[in-house]
Parts: C-alpha cells; structure tokens; sequence
C-alpha cells in the first residue's frame, strides 16, 4: 500500500558541530588543508564508501571549526570575506627551476659602467615643455628632442664654431647643425647596434 499523506519522513539526526580524534588534526589554513594523523577506521568492508564519507565529513567539519574560530571576518558589501594567513606548507614545483638567462650585450655594457635601467618616469614618452605650456612627446613629430632646430637666432660656442667651420667649412651654415647632430647620432647608434649583434652572433655560434 501506498504510504498516506499523514504519514512523515523521518529525518536524519543533525551531525555534531565538534570533531574529536584521539590525535588532534594539523592544518595549513592558507591551503585550506587538515591533516588527520589518525588511522582509518572501517567498520565493514561491505561499509567501505559510508566510511570514507563520514571521515571526509569530520575532516572537512574540523578545518571549517578552525577558520571560523582563528581567522578574521570582515562584512562587506560584498558579502562576508574570510581572511586565510600566509601558506606554511612548502609545494614542490611540477618542473625544475628555469636557467638563468644570459645578459644581452647591453646588459653587459650597462653593468660594466654602472648604468641603472630607466624608472616609470623617465620611460614615459611625453615631457612637459615649459616655451609651449604642453605635454610634447621626447622623440618623433615634434618631439622635445628637435627643439631649437629651426631657430632663427642660435646661442654660438666659440668651441663648437671654430669645430664646425674646420668640419664644413667657412662658408658653411648654422642653420640645420641641430638636424645635422640628432642625424649623425642615429647613424652612430645604428652602426653600433649592428656591430652588437654581429658580436652576438659571434658569440653564440
């Protein structure tokens, strides 16, 4: 027959909140791990699953029990945030540690005369120019590095002047030495960044 509708379900027995073990567990809350160092009790082979449930029960109910009771909580509009402490359990890696590589020429060169890489300030690619009032970018169309090229009036170093009339001649004229300099640079780095990487080349070999 049919069970009537008075009849009711029994239900289950809650479970104890509190976990006792002859040996008491350890843990690595930022792993969010419990160590039971206790045997496995098994009451029947046939109860093998119902066993390995109820001891996977107490462990999970004994690292529950120690983070509410040790860790701090905080509410926020979130929602209510646990925070776990530092990891204590060393994890080996799953491959072995990475060579260390080999420095570039450049690293090599700056290490030998003490040349520090650029901070975030000095990478930023605009620069504020006091003449104009605006952010310029330091290389490129208009860039801060071509400032003076086409003045019509020059500061003249006496040095620099007598160089530069032995260089080009008498006849020959300021306008553009500012060009010509930021050129011949470029050319000077070019032809020394190939000379690097033919000695690179060189050297792996």
């Amino acid at each position: 027959m049919a069970p009537s509708k008075n009849t009711e379900i029994e239900k289950p027995a809650p479970l104890p909140i509190t976990v006792s073990k002859p040996t008491p567990y350890t843990f690595d809350l930022g792993l969010l791990l419990a160590l039971d160092p206790n045997p496995l009790v098994l009451t029947e082979s046939s109860n093998l699953e119902q066993d390995l449930a109820n001891t996977a029960r107490d462990g999970a109910q004994a690292l529950l029990n120690q983070l509410l009771s040790t860790c701090p909580i905080a509410s926020t509009p979130s929602g209510v945030l646990l925070s776990l402490p530092a990891i204590e359990t060393p994890l080996p890696r799953e491959k072995p540690l990475p060579p260390p590589k080999a420095q570039t020429t450049w690293q090599k060169f700056a290490a030998k005369k003490g040349i520090k890489p650029k901070t975030a300030e000095e990478k930023k690619k605009l620069v504020y120019d006091e003449a104009t009032g605006e952010w310029v970018p330091k290389w490129g169309y208009k860039g801060k590095n071509k400032a003076g090229e086409q003045d019509w009036i020059v500061e003249v170093d006496e040095k620099k002047e007598r160089e530069r009339r032995e260089k080009h001649g008498e006849n020959a004229e300021r306008q553009g030495d500012g060009r010509r300099e930021r050129k011949e640079k470029i050319r000077r780095n070019e032809r020394m960044q190939r000379a690097n990487e033919r000695k690179a080349g060189k050297g792996k070999r």
